[in-house]
C-alpha cells in the first residue's frame, strides 16, 4: 500500500474517486489559548495493490507533543476490492472534524495507521501571533 496523500486541510471531497483538497495547512496562528478550529478535514489517498485486497482497519489519532491524545482515536474499516482488469485501486478517506480544540502552543501530530501499522504522519504546529501583528 502506498500513501499518495495525507493532509490536514480546510475541506475535501471525493468525486467519483477524485480527491479534491482545499487549503492544506500545518500551522495554526492563535492570539490566545485554548484555540479551536471551527472546522477542518483530514484527507488521505491510499493505493492498494492486488495482494492487499481485503478488509483493512484504519486508525487516525491526533496527539500533542507529549504523545497525549487531543481527541479520541478515530476508527474505520474499509473493504478493498480490485477489479480483475486492474492491478491496484485507490481509496480516498475524508474525515471532517468540528471544533478541534488545542490547549497549548507547540507541536501536534496527526497519525494514520492501517491494520495497526503507522503508514503516515503530518505535523500540526500551533503558533502564537506576534504581539505587533495583533494590533
Amino acid at each position: 500500500m502506498d500513501v499518495e496523500a495525507f493532509l490536514l486541510c480546510d475541506c475535501a471531497t471525493d468525486q467519483q474517486g477524485k480527491l479534491n483538497i482545499l487549503g492544506a495547512f500545518d500551522n495554526i496562528w492563535a492570539k490566545q489559548l485554548p484555540t479551536a478550529l471551527p472546522a477542518c478535514t483530514i484527507a488521505a489517498r491510499i493505493r492498494f495493490s492486488k495482494i492487499e485486497e481485503d478488509k483493512h482497519k484504519i486508525r487516525i489519532n491526533i496527539i500533542d507533543a507529549d504523545g497525549n491524545p487531543v481527541v479520541p482515536d478515530l476508527h474505520k474499516t474499509i473493504s478493498v476490492h480490485i477489479p480483475a482488469n486492474e492491478d491496484s485501486v485507490i481509496k480516498n478517506l475524508i474525515l471532517n472534524i468540528q471544533g478541534l480544540k488545542l490547549e497549548n502552543y507547540g507541536q501536534y501530530r496527526v497519525d494514520l495507521a492501517v491494520d495497526g501499522r503507522q503508514i503516515a504522519s503530518v505535523p500540526l504546529k500551533v503558533r502564537q501571533i506576534p504581539e505587533q501583528a495583533q494590533k
